[in-house]
């Protein structure tokens, strides 16, 4: 069991999600500035060229437009995960490009699948289907949050939404991000108790205003008890009146 106290803010939260995002961006700037064509190591379904493009499709993007509308939502998860699940945030990352990347090798249409909007898929739901499991209040508020803001997105797992995007891509985001919050265990997470009836070992029959109740709930009224720290402080108080 792990408190809320665990949910510590380190470097990692900020510069991890900044060098990620950092990175499609020189991709993007190299391709243009060298007038390359690195859309060919996207993943082409099916084919064993198209395999390398599992590692390397989350990089490529097809304009300044479609760059732009990954890196947001990238720049919210991920430093959503690394702050509230730190100890495996590296493995819903890289596994999450890799799972769901091999599943649109396997699904998709046979064209080029770039972007790297399958990882935000894989980021929305295992972030939501997590938070609801753990039913930690942090992190259902956290899940709530996530679909308020990219609920929307569930429509483009469907085809014929839209055309020119990959909705192979982001279904297979999808249920690698289902996949995930199933199979990956987390801390079991528990609120720090304030009160003493909320802790594990609280005994209502030693606890003095508990005892003022019968077992009907009916309010009774205790006899007054002298205790040995009474009679204590009551002798001190004497000898201090008799000096």
């Amino acid at each position: 069991m792990v408190d809320h106290q665990d949910f510590k803010f380190g470097y990692s939260v900020v510069w991890m999600p900044l060098i990620f995002v950092l990175l499609l961006w020189i991709v993007f700037w190299a391709e243009v500035k060298f007038g390359a064509r690195f859309s060919d190591w996207g993943i082409y379904p099916r084919t064993t060229q198209g395999l390398r493009g599992i590692l390397c499709s989350p990089f490529l993007h097809g304009d300044i437009k479609h760059l732009y509308h990954n890196s947001l939502p990238l720049l919210v998860l991920l430093p959503a995960l690394r702050y509230f699940y730190r100890e495996v945030s590296i493995y819903v990352l890289l596994g999450g490009i890799l799972l769901s990347g091999f599943l649109t090798w396997a699904i998709g249409r046979p064209s080029y699948h770039i972007g790297a909007s399958g990882l935000i898929y894989v980021l929305v739901s295992f972030i939501f289907f997590k938070g609801i499991y753990t039913r930690y209040y942090r992190l259902v508020a956290l899940s709530l949050f996530v679909i308020s803001v990219y609920g929307g997105l569930i429509w483009y797992v469907f085809p014929g939404i839209q055309q020119h995007i990959s909705w192979e891509a982001h279904l297979a985001g999808f249920i690698t991000g289902l996949l995930f919050s199933l199979l990956i265990k987390t801390e079991k997470f528990k609120k720090i108790p304030k009160y003493d009836w909320e802790k594990p070992d609280y005994n209502p029959s030693e606890d003095t205003f508990m005892r003022h109740f019968d077992e009907n709930g009916n309010f009774i009224e205790l006899p007054q008890q002298t205790t040995t720290q009474d009679v204590e402080v009551f002798y001190e108080y004497k000898e201090k009146q008799e000096d």
